[in-house]
């Protein structure tokens, strides 16, 4: 039998992560697992603000900014959609996500990633890449990836 004692939820607080949040905290309360809730904060972003030739590279202050907003989200949504009755682990990290998210599982043993994607195709695909796609990679353990709930499959 396969025991799992330790998932982890990466969210971008999207809907799409809420989908996958059903998955993991169902998972969670199966299993007995400690659910860790982890968002990254994508530590490129600063600079991608700042890409018009008339404005300044953003530093220090906005990565705070998105670092404290980011924390009050988690707070909340590990409150409001997960509560009592299930142990989590919430932590805010900086950089990559998939490099994090990757990192973070190995680092502390986790035995199930459950992340949502975003199910992109063609160019968006290529020009944004998919972060679940490179965890799935990337991960040292196995990867439940999760589909909007009304997402559509189409034949190709």
């Amino acid at each position: 039998m396969i025991q799992i004692t330790k998932i982890l939820f990466p969210t971008d607080f999207s809907e799409l992560s809420e989908a996958a949040l059903k998955y993991a905290v169902h998972f969670a309360r199966d299993y007995e697992a400690t659910l860790h809730v982890i968002h990254v904060v994508d530590e490129a972003y600063q600079y991608w603000m700042s890409m018009a030739p008339s404005t300044i590279p953003v530093g220090a202050p906005v990565l705070d900014d998105m670092v404290k907003n980011a924390q009050k989200a988690l707070d909340r949504l590990v409150a409001e959609k997960i509560g009592p009755g299930i142990k989590t682990v919430p932590r805010i990290l900086i950089g990559r996500p998939y490099v994090e998210i990757a990192r973070y599982a190995k680092n502390q043993a986790i035995e199930l990633i459950v992340i949502g994607t975003h199910g992109r195709g063609g160019l968006s695909h290529m020009l944004l890449g998919s972060v679940a796609e490179k965890v799935v990679r990337k991960a040292p353990c196995p990867v439940l990836t999760v589909h909007h709930p009304e997402h559509e499959f189409i034949l190709p």
